[in-house]
């Protein structure tokens, strides 16, 4: 292996090898390479897309979920998947769709009346300032119901779901206009606008397709849909869309299938739809002032009243210059606009060419009226070669384009789905530049802000619809793949294949994840789905059980470990609801909340407030719990709820007498409790100590812990009254109780205390060599920390200072960690060995490793007032 590494290309591994040689650990690299079969290729693209621990991605990636309505979240370039965004279905982890608050978001997506619980979820959108993603709102599309959902990145959960009034499918979802006042929603399959039947054979004369222009609030993130219009166009289906900007901003450009307006017919004797949907050599690109249009909305006299919404028809779209068609090539499934707005790129999937229309030279034939000729609802057609900045064969099935960092220069990519292959090509310069293939039948492409006016670059994910032989078998249903391409060279590289078990992700679009600025908790008591206080807030010390009439309200807190109250009995048939609201001020410190048998779930986020209803329809005794595991004491934090009929007589079980511990004993356990108490105390002020003479207010994240450990800590003087209270009143068994939860408060002090003072050190302390940052991985990874804890005693010795209680104490070391049996005999080891009981195994480090280890322990002393 040593040949083998010899003859590595420096160039290809760069850094990679660079670093494993510094490390000294290219031995265990070529070991584990020769196990696994991996190349110096797959070393590569591991090192390309590694993250370490507690490290962050650039770009965070937001995919639609297809059949299951939700939105996946992932990061790149790790391709780990962070989150589920419930949208359209519920989801029960976060509680989508079973708590009453989230309930009311999900049927604002009620169609005519009726329940929908699932959705298709397609194309999502970032919103946008100056047509550069601003990380503020996520809006996407179901295409099963015509429903618009917009997805707050504040906390990355769904804020609202607007139905379509008019559309009865979409599959052209959401595009954002380039400051994010308007969206643009694009019907797919044509239908009658109004809710009547009206038979097939009157497609040409009734059915219609179209886009609708919603009004969107960029500051409180709401779609509005008085200020929205739809327009207007014939049942050509049309698909995609995009908005102008820059040159063609105000603009919007929606492609199209099915010119020939066939329907099909395969159970009269007619050929199939896909037969006669594609007959003509080529459909129609609409092209429309969107702008123009939405002020002329305002005026009644240029608009239709269909079902409580505003339609613009097609003759006043016409007749003010507004709607236009362009033809384009057969079957088209993608229309992307230039970051500059003025190339547009149309690829037809059953056309091997991609075809670039010019803005200039569509808005100079629609100045000059130039028009070739109208379609039979007399839409002008503007001439396809005039309005054309050229073509370029591609390959088969060219779908969906994302534009790359270097677009001024003409740079493009694009999917071809027959193929299994993306494209980058020069739009500009007309040519192909290369080649790569994937596993297999893309669909949309993904770019890094690749549909923004500030592309990134970096990186493309083609988003595979078959997987076929890439993955573990799983049954004949296999998951989708989502394969991370690196386009920074020359030539594009396929770094990582990623399975995606969840729905059909149909498109993505990627931010940087520096955009991004999510909250971490919640202001007390807030209702999360609209961001204002909850009318069931419940803070500490407030709650209760209040009956109005059959109808029972339990105001109720979560914090680790309780749920308070703890005990609920009421009457079956009663109505009851549950305020629940966590306390916890930390971070990531979710309760969740069930009683069993009932079907409910909550998942309450810190400083969230949700509401459960249900009816207690059947008597019985049923446990309630935090469904998160939250604590040591999780298995604890639960409580009864109790039902009884009014109408039935029930006989007490004879009481149980056990045994009561004499006052005497329960004054030891007083005493001990109150001792522990005392010594935990004193750790906690140490803490504090540190912290504040190290000035923790100076790191932000740091000083957030500390807040939360106060938070906790202040909880004690009301708990320690209540003791002194019970002792005072000669109840000692209860002021043991009382004095067992101050130890719980201090418990959570201590751990979110730790945790600071552990944070500050690492942002106060010297830094590391390379050398010491291996070492402390090896020391973690050989399991040294199961007896050794830097700082203190545990099972084994502390270690700071070792370096200085040996002779040639880096050779001693060195030799004790290589062969631990060899100084079981020396005075000072078996003196370690008889007092912690516990020999030092041999962890089998190499000399590298445990050289590494010894640079860690110097930076530990170095460092030793920290600990």
């Amino acid at each position: 292996m040593a040949n083998f590494f010899s003859k590595l290309s420096t160039v290809a591994l760069g850094t990679t090898i660079a670093a494993t040689t510094m490390f000294g650990a290219s031995g265990e690299l070529a070991k584990i390479m020769k196990q696994r079969g991996l190349t110096e290729k797959d070393v590569i693209h591991a090192a390309k897309t590694y993250v370490p621990t507690g490290g962050r991605d650039d770009y965070i990636v937001f995919s639609s979920g297809g059949q299951s309505g939700q939105i996946l979240v992932y990061g790149v370039p790790s391709m780990r998947i962070l989150k589920y965004v419930a949208v359209f279905t519920p989801e029960p982890w976060q509680g989508y769709g079973y708590d009453e608050d989230s309930k009311k978001v999900l049927r604002q997506g009620n169609i005519r009346g009726r329940e929908i619980n699932w959705g298709d979820t397609h194309h999502p959108a970032l919103s946008e300032k100056d047509g550069k993603y601003d990380g503020k709102w996520l809006v996407i599309n179901d295409k099963a119901n015509p429903r618009l959902a917009v997805i707050d990145l504040n906390d990355f959960e769904t804020k609202q779901i607007v139905v379509n009034p008019v559309f009865k499918s979409d599959h052209g979802g959401a595009f954002f206009t380039p400051n994010s006042k308007h969206i643009l929603e694009a019907c797919q399959y044509a239908a009658p606008f109004d809710n009547n039947y009206h038979p097939i054979e009157e497609y040409k004369e009734t059915y219609r397709g179209g886009v609708t222009v919603w009004g969107f609030n960029p500051k409180i993130g709401r779609i509005d849909p008085k200020d929205s219009f739809t327009i207007e166009m014939p049942p050509y289906m049309q698909d995609l869309s995009d908005a102008g900007k820059a040159a063609s901003d105000g603009w919007g450009f929606t492609n199209s299938f099915n010119s020939e307006m066939y329907t099909g017919g395969i159970e009269v004797g007619m050929p199939p739809f896909e037969a006669g949907c594609s007959r003509n050599d080529t459909d129609f690109l609409h092209v429309y002032n969107w702008k123009k249009l939405y002020k002329l909305s305002k005026d009644p006299k240029n608009v239709k009243i269909i079902n409580n919404s505003k339609v613009i028809p097609m003759d006043v779209a016409i007749k003010n210059n507004c709607l236009f068609l362009v033809p384009e090539p057969k079957s088209p499934h993608g229309v992307d606009v230039s970051p500059d707005g003025e190339y547009i790129t149309v690829c037809g999937k059953l056309d091997t060419h991609a075809s670039v229309y010019k803005w200039s030279k569509i808005k100079k034939l629609i100045d000059n009226h130039e028009y070739a000729g109208k379609d039979p609802y007399g839409i002008p057609i503007l001439d396809m070669k005039k309005a054309l900045h050229g073509q370029v064969e591609l390959g088969l099935g060219p779908l969906h384009n994302q534009y790359g960092k270097k677009w001024k220069e003409g740079i493009i990519y694009t999917s071809l789905y027959v193929d299994s292959q993306v494209v980058k090509w020069n739009y500009k310069k007309l040519k192909v530049l290369d080649k790569i293939n994937v596993h297999y039948n893309i669909g949309h492409l993904c770019g890094m802000e690749g549909k923004s006016s500030d592309p990134q670059g970096d990186y493309i994910i083609a988003l595979n619809k078959l997987a076929i032989d890439r993955f573990d078998p799983v049954g004949p249903l296999h998951p989708q793949n989502h394969q991370l391409i690196d386009i920074r060279g020359k030539k594009m590289d396929m770094l990582v294949d990623m399975p995606l078990p969840l729905g059909e992700p149909h498109q993505a679009v990627a931010i940087r994840a520096s955009k991004l600025h999510p909250e971490v908790r919640y202001k007390m008591g807030t209702n999360t789905k609209t961001g204002k206080l909850h009318k069931g807030r419940t803070l500490a010390g407030q709650e209760r059980v209040e009956r109005k009439g059959n109808h029972v309200y339990i105001y109720g807190t979560l914090v680790r470990s309780h749920i308070n109250p703890e005990r609920v009995t009421v009457n079956k048939g009663d109505k009851v609801t549950f305020y629940l609201t966590n306390l916890e001020r930390a971070e990531d410190e979710t309760h969740g909340f069930t009683v069993d048998n009932f079907d409910i779930h909550g998942s309450l986020e810190p400083g969230e407030t949700i509401e459960l209803d249900f009816t207690a329809d059947i008597e019985g005794v049923f446990p309630y719990y935090c469904t998160e595991f939250c604590s040591a004491l999780h298995l604890e934090m639960m409580g009864y709820l109790m039902v009884k009929d009014p109408n039935k007589k029930y006989v007490s079980a004879q009481k149980l007498k056990m045994k009561t511990m004499s006052k005497a004993e329960l004054k030891a356990e007083y005493d001990k409790t109150v001792a522990v108490n005392t010594a935990t105390d004193a750790v906690i002020q140490s803490v504090v100590k540190f912290l504040k003479e190290n000035h923790f207010e100076k790191y932000p994240t740091v000083k957030n812990l500390v807040t939360d450990a106060l938070d906790q800590y202040g909880k004690i003087k009301g708990e320690k009254a209540k003791s002194d209270k019970a002792v005072k009143a000669g109840d000692l068994e209860k002021a043991v109780l009382f004095e067992n939860m101050i130890w719980q408060y201090m418990v959570k002090t201590a751990d979110v205390g730790i945790r600071a003072k552990d944070l500050l050190v690492r942002k106060i302390a010297t830094p590391q060599s390379s050398a010491a940052q291996a070492g402390e991985r090896a020391f973690g990874e050989g399991g040294c920390g199961g007896c050794h804890v830097i700082g203190k005693v545990s099972s084994g010795p502390d270690l700071t200072g070792v370096l200085q209680r040996h002779e040639n104490a880096e050779k001693w070391v060195h030799d004790f960690v290589k062969n631990p049996a060899s100084k079981y005999k020396e005075p000072y080891v078996e003196g370690m060995i008889n007092y912690f009981n516990l020999r030092m195994p041999n962890q089998h480090m190499n000399d590298e490793e445990i050289k590494n280890i010894i640079e860690y322990l110097k930076w530990v002393d170095d460092n030793a007032n920290l600990f």
